[in-house]
């Protein structure tokens, strides 16, 4: 495999991830607010089950991708780039999940809230991913 296809599609993929990232920061998790109490159990199976389809084999991809492309091109900013995903995989398990878990047996206001602020991490270092994503190309 070409080092370029490897370099190119890191960056696709970071870049669709960010976009679903901030998709999903401004509008789903926000719109939970507005999600009737009757009906959130509801909604929130729907959105954490379907939005997983596009997620997972994405992130999964990306971590594949930030793996191959340290062991053979190792370099400083393609350990950032690996550090960068691990700390996405980190914070998605130790913040998301945990508030998912919890939204998952009833609407909750504050956790809510605590999903919003804690998935800022997550938009940042995908951001952040990107960059450097675009700065290995260069």
């Amino acid at each position: 495999m070409s080092f370029l296809l490897l370099f190119y599609s890191n960056l696709i993929i970071s870049a669709i991830l960010l976009g679903l990232i901030l998709t999903i920061h401004f509008v789903h998790y926000k719109s939970f607010k507005f999600i009737d109490i009757e009906r959130f159990i509801e909604f929130h199976r729907f959105h954490t089950k379907n939005i997983s389809f596009l997620v997972l084999p994405l992130m999964t991809s990306e971590a594949v991708l930030s793996i191959t492309i340290c062991y053979f091109y190792f370099s400083i900013l393609s350990l950032v780039n690996l550090l960068l995903v691990a700390l996405i995989w980190i914070t998605t398990f130790l913040l998301q999940v945990p508030s998912h878990n919890k939204l998952s047996t009833g609407k909750s206001m504050p956790e809510i809230k605590k999903l919003i602020s804690g998935n800022i991490y997550r938009v940042c270092l995908w951001f952040l991913k990107v960059i450097v994503s675009t700065l290995i190309i260069l």
